[in-house]
């Protein structure tokens, strides 16, 4: 089934990330940094989580058909997950899944980061929507885009305000 193929390999793709992530997180911390918006953390991950499982059970149990847009939507995918390495790669040492600053550390701006404040949001927002109307899944994707605008409403408020206060953000982003 192809639906159980595509959140497989995605889901080794979050695993990797997340190892990548642990690590950035041991060098961050060992250099000063802490973590900011711990509470909503759980929440976070498992709305990921409940994500792919409402996913799969919606395609599987509804028998929802591959979507007649498929290969548009599959490209936007691609693209997606094209931009999600970029952003990975930009960030370096920087990115992770939690919110972790390190005091006094000059912003990143560079990559997608030099347009765009949080082009790793604006691409999770992309996959919690596209994925599912690959499939026809249209109760994931609306249920999941509304969630992830409610997580996205908590998490880029406590991270721009940790780096308005600790890093040069406002600088280098021209805020007030």
């Amino acid at each position: 089934m192809i639906v159980a193929i595509v959140i497989s390999i995605i889901v080794v793709q979050r695993l990797i990330e997340l190892i990548i992530a642990k690590r950035n997180e041991k060098w961050m911390l060992k250099n000063g940094a802490f973590e900011v918006g711990k509470s909503h953390y759980p929440v976070m991950v498992a709305m990921h989580v409940s994500f792919f499982v409402t996913l799969f059970l919606e395609v599987t149990i509804l028998d929802r058909p591959l979507s007649s847009l498929w290969i548009a939507l599959f490209g936007i995918f691609l693209l997606a997950q094209i931009l999600r390495i970029w952003c990975l790669a930009s960030l370096g040492k920087f990115w992770n899944t939690k919110i972790i600053i390190l005091p006094g550390t000059d912003v990143v701006r560079k990559g997608p980061y030099r347009w765009v404040r949080h082009p790793n949001y604006l691409i999770v927002a992309t996959e919690l929507l596209v994925l599912p109307l690959l499939f026809s899944a249209y109760f994931a994707a609306i249920i999941y885009s509304l969630l992830n605008l409610w997580m996205l409403s908590v998490r880029i408020p406590a991270e721009e305000k940790a780096l308005k206060e600790l890093t040069n953000y406002k600088e280098k982003f021209l805020l007030e």
